[in-house]
Formats: structure tokens, sequence, C-alpha cells
């Protein structure tokens, strides 16, 4: 049922890159810390750097967890199921890192993703992940769905923000300085950006 892959190539590279969504699930090292799980989107927002590495945008929104956590240890999982054409589930279980928008190698990593304005959705971070190991399992239990299209309503509620707008659009949320555990969230005020 479950195989277990050395990289990311050929027809598992075609599968997670033609999903239009995935999931990122992290944890803080507290026992009693709060697991995270979000949904990610938004056509281009994805992309493989190379066979063990991997990249998406992270855009404005009502928490840092992902952030949080992957800064006090690293450690995360991306799954993407097949809900059309024939069954499937690909996690890849690794390490990440936010690279920050005043890291000298944001603009290099964002050139990766030229399928999308990320001016428009209030881009705080990339993640980076470093497959550590690469599953893929039946996806039995996965239903069938119908992809329509992405929705306009991020970019159109984060498109009109500019530095300063969307540091203190952050600063006033509760979770973004700092995770729901109390971690080092997001850096504010946003960093400028590198491009």
């Amino acid at each position: 049922m479950g195989k277990t892959h050395e990289r990311i190539d050929g027809r598992l590279r075609t599968f997670i890159e033609a999903q239009p969504v995935f999931f990122t699930a992290t944890a803080p090292l507290a026992a009693d810390g709060t697991v995270n799980l979000s949904p990610k989107g938004l056509t281009g927002s994805f992309v493989v750097l190379d066979e063990l590495t991997v990249a998406y945008l992270d855009f404005a929104g009502s928490n840092a967890e992902t952030i949080a956590h992957l800064r006090e240890n690293g450690r995360i999982t991306l799954m993407w199921c097949a809900f059309q054409g024939p069954p499937n589930i690909v996690r890849v279980h690794g390490r990440g890192e936010p690279v920050f928008r005043d890291d000298p190698r944001f603009g290099e990593l964002l050139a990766h993703f030229p399928d999308i304005d990320p001016t428009r959705h209030g881009l705080r971070a990339i993640i980076v992940v470093t497959a550590e190991l690469v599953r893929d399992t039946c996806g039995y239990g996965v239903p069938f769905m119908a992809y329509e299209e992405d929705r306009d309503l991020h970019g159109k509620r984060f498109a009109r923000e500019d530095d300063a707008s969307l540091s203190a659009y952050f600063s006033k949320k509760e979770h973004i300085a700092t995770s729901l555990d109390g971690l080092p969230g997001l850096p504010l005020p946003l960093p400028p950006s590198t491009v």
C-alpha cells in the first residue's frame, strides 16, 4: 500500500505540482503545545526546487503558527491528496525554514514563483522544506471533489496593503508575532523586502 521514495521526481513530482491544495502540519516541542494543520492553495504559490527541496509562499493570515514552530524546531509535514483521478496521498516529512523578506536569499527564491503576483497577497515569508522522508499511500478513503478555481478574496483583501499598513495589520493580530503557545512568530515590524 505505502511506498517510500528517495526523491521527489517523476510521477511523484508531477502529482504534487498538479494539486490545487496541500496541507502543512507542525507542532511545538512542548508536549502540551498546540499542533497546527493548515490548508495552502493559490495557483503558483508552491514549487519543487530540486529532488529533495520544496518551497511555498507564506501569505498574510490570522496567525503564524507554522512560522513559530519552524523557528523553534524545524519539523514539518506537507500532504497532498488526489481529489480527482486515481487515488493517492503523498507526504513529505522534513525540516522547514521561514526565509523572511530581508534575507539575502529571498529574491532568488521568489524568482521560482513566476506564476503568481505575491504583492497581492501580503507575502510574509517563503517556507523552504528539505525532505527527510517521502511517502505515498493509497488514498482510497479520500472522496472525489471537483476543483473549480482559486478564490479571489485573499488577493482582493491584501492587494490594498503596503508594507506599513501590512505591519500595522499584523501588529493588531494576537497570534502573528507570537504563537498560540507564546513562541516567537513573524518578526514585526515586517522586514523590508530585499527585492
